[in-house]
């Protein structure tokens, strides 16, 4: 199977609507550029709400069933045939969730991902408004293959990625808002952040998709400017697209996953795993406590 996939990048403001119509505009612009899978950036809906402890900010969260995004998003998937990962703040009776949910080309919703790993340093105050997730990792068979998504600081974690490639994932897609570190102005952590993705792509081999937001936005005490950056690498960890630091942008690519699929058996990275000796991994300090 032949796939197309793209990344797209924008700013966000507090026009709720401005923010979704924006993205269905990039959405249908990589459309038009032939994708089938287009990856929109972490929490488009709005700013990057979480660079302050602010309680009004969880009024933005909605059920799965109410948010406008998913319901416009998804009639949008229908119409164009593409499928789409779609990043929204959740509430779930009282408890609130960084959510994943796939939108299959023809606008039906897969499933949830609720992201697992929640960071919290300056400027990314997200323990302050999301539970860690309880979905598990997840893949979805999607029109244009099995697709496995993790949301930004998951991307940090090779045990993500390699839990999707063992469940089927044969490609991964990561949406994600990272920027500057308020903490200290001199620290530039973009390439850190593509070169831990690409390893992720090189070491299961499967292409990889990362988007990313652009622009800077101001909280109470503090500003973060997001650097873009958004990427997409092939099996071998390689960029073959990329988008700078300050545009709205859509970039693309095309795979052959058939091809790609011989190439990673043939490698044996899978034949040869040694489960029984990663027992140190299921412990936090390596069982050595």
């Amino acid at each position: 199977m032949k796939v197309t996939v793209a990344a797209t990048q924008m700013a966000c403001g507090w026009d709720r609507e401005a923010n979704i119509a924006n993205a269905e505009r990039l959405v249908r612009a990589a459309a038009q550029q032939g994708a089938n899978v287009i990856l929109i950036q972490e929490l488009f809906e709005a700013p990057y709400f979480c660079k302050d402890h602010i309680a009004k900010h969880f009024e933005l969260a909605l059920p799965i069933a109410e948010n406008p995004a998913i319901r416009r998003l998804s009639k949008v998937a229908a119409e164009l045939g593409v499928v789409l990962p779609l990043s929204v703040f959740e509430r779930a009776q009282n408890t609130y969730f960084n959510t994943l949910v796939m939108v299959d080309a023809d606008g039906m919703t897969l499933g949830i991902y609720r992201k697992s790993h929640i960071p919290e340093s300056p400027g990314y105050h997200e323990k302050f408004y999301f539970s860690p997730g309880d979905t598990g990792f997840k893949v979805w068979p999607t029109r244009f293959g099995t697709l496995g998504v993790a949301v930004c600081w998951d991307q940090w974690f090779p045990e993500a990625a390699r839990a999707m490639a063992l469940m089927g994932a044969e490609i991964l897609l990561y949406p994600t808002a990272i920027g500057s570190e308020p903490q200290d102005p001199t620290l530039d952590s973009r390439y850190h952040w593509q070169r831990a993705m690409q390893g992720h792509a090189a070491a299961n081999i499967m292409p990889l998709v990362a988007s990313n937001r652009i622009g800077s936005e101001q909280g109470e005490k503090l500003s973060v400017t997001f650097y873009g950056h958004s990427f997409i690498a092939d099996h071998t960890g390689e960029v073959v697209a990329q988008a700078d630091d300050h545009s709205e942008q859509v970039i693309t690519a095309s795979f052959d996953l058939d091809e790609i699929r011989k190439y990673r058996h043939a490698w044996g990275v899978f034949r040869d795993r040694r489960p029984d000796l990663y027992g140190p991994l299921l412990k936090l300090d390596g069982g050595r406590g």
